[in-house]
Order: C-alpha cells, then sequence, then structure tokens
C-alpha cells in the first residue's frame, strides 16, 4: 500500500515539473518574439508628427518661356501663397514617413517684378480663371505612398513618392528632398518638375502664339514644420 502510494506521489511531481518546463520555454519564446528586430512592441522609436509652418516657408512654381519670339516673353516665378500640410518621420530612420500637402489653388500669384502691377493683375486673373481654373478645381494636393532615401546623422536625403492631384488629374510624382532636424522641427528643401499636360493644364500666349508658356514646371521648396 505505501509503495502505491510512494508511486502516485513520484507521478505527480514529475507531472508538476514537465507543466512547469512547458511555461518557461513558452514564456522565453514570447521574450524573445518581443524583443525581435522589426517587432511592434519591441520600443521602437514611433514617428514624430510636424505641421507645415507657410509663414516661415517658400514654395514657388517657375514657368518658362517658349515660342518663335520666347526671347521677347518672359518666365514667370509664381508664388504658393496659401498652403498646409503635415510631415510624419521617424527619429533615426528614413521610414515610417509620410507627407500630406494641401494648396489653395487660388492663392498662386505672379512675383517678377519685370512686371507692372497691372500686367500681374492680368496673369492672377488668367492663372484662376483660364490656366487653374479654381472655381472648378479649389485644391492642389499631394499624399506620400512611400519615401526612401539614407541617414545622415539629423539629416535625411529623401525620395517622397506620392499622388499629386492638380487641375482634377491625379498622378505619380517622385520629390527629392533634403530634410533637417533641430530642436525646434524640420527644414525640408528641394525641387521637382511636372509636365502641365499631363495635368491638363492650360497655357495662356501672347502675340498671336509667337510667346507662350513651356510644358515644363519648375517647383523649388524650402519648407519649415513645427512639432504638433
Amino acid at each position: 500500500m505505501k509503495s502505491s502510494r510512494l508511486l502516485v506521489l513520484i507521478l505527480c511531481v514529475a507531472v508538476a515539473i514537465s507543466g512547469l518546463a512547458r511555461q518557461t520555454v513558452v514564456g522565453a519564446m514570447a521574450s524573445d518574439y518581443d524583443t525581435a528586430p522589426g517587432n511592434a512592441s519591441a520600443g521602437a522609436a514611433a514617428p514624430a508628427r510636424y505641421r507645415i509652418d507657410a509663414g516661415q516657408s517658400r514654395f514657388m512654381v517657375r514657368t518658362f518661356s517658349g515660342g518663335l519670339l520666347w526671347f521677347k516673353g518672359h518666365d514667370h516665378f509664381i508664388k504658393v501663397g496659401d498652403f498646409s500640410g503635415e510631415v510624419q518621420l521617424t527619429p533615426g530612420a528614413i521610414a515610417p514617413a509620410s507627407l500630406e500637402l494641401r494648396v489653395r489653388a487660388d492663392s498662386l500669384e505672379e512675383t517678377r517684378d519685370v512686371f507692372t502691377p497691372q500686367q500681374k493683375g492680368i496673369i492672377n486673373k488668367e492663372l484662376r480663371e483660364i490656366v487653374l481654373e479654381t472655381a472648378k478645381y479649389p485644391e492642389i494636393t499631394f499624399k506620400s505612398t512611400d519615401v526612401t532615401g539614407r541617414l545622415d546623422g539629423m539629416q535625411y536625403e529623401a525620395k517622397i513618392g506620392g499622388d499629386l492631384t492638380l487641375h482634377g488629374v491625379t498622378r505619380r510624382i517622385v520629390i527629392p528632398a533634403q530634410v533637417t532636424l533641430d530642436g525646434s522641427g524640420l527644414r525640408a528643401r528641394g525641387e521637382f518638375t511636372i509636365n502641365r499636360g499631363d495635368y491638363n493644364v492650360k497655357a495662356t500666349s501672347a502675340l498671336h502664339g509667337t510667346i507662350r508658356v513651356r510644358g515644363k514646371l519648375k517647383f523649388t521648396f524650402d519648407i519649415v514644420a513645427r512639432p504638433v
């Protein structure tokens, strides 16, 4: 009888030890998973949010004179006056990152001093009513879909791919940008070009079409954004 009780006790102890061993192995596997590279629970830095400060930023569009008498025409330097947006950037990493930008189309206006105030008024009216048709297409937007590049300290050399919607047409573009972080926020500088024909954007002309705007539009930007 005593030997039977002893056998039962030994079996109970063996079962308890086996269960404890299984719990230890499962716990170790869960710990390894939590600290695995790329796991969200590993404590990786979350993306920081920044809001664009349009008052401290500069955003310009240059159009180029063309036609048979292009040398008598002038390139246009168009200021983007009203824009807003948000940037998300992960400290110490290229991704995840994103950019959303919104431009009020009727805020674009001529800036060159070669034009008189009266001429600027005509140009700006044509921009709104003929070129951009701002009553019909009031907003220009860009929304990123992917960000690649390289990181050097607090400076990013980025290529921002995404969808540009202009004049009711959406096309993919890639915007190269040099992004620098400091204690007060971030600054992004760069330039890119598009063809206005890709977005069904019309061009005005002068002297019976012998002076006209070419298809290439060059955008330059110096954007400042502050932490949210």
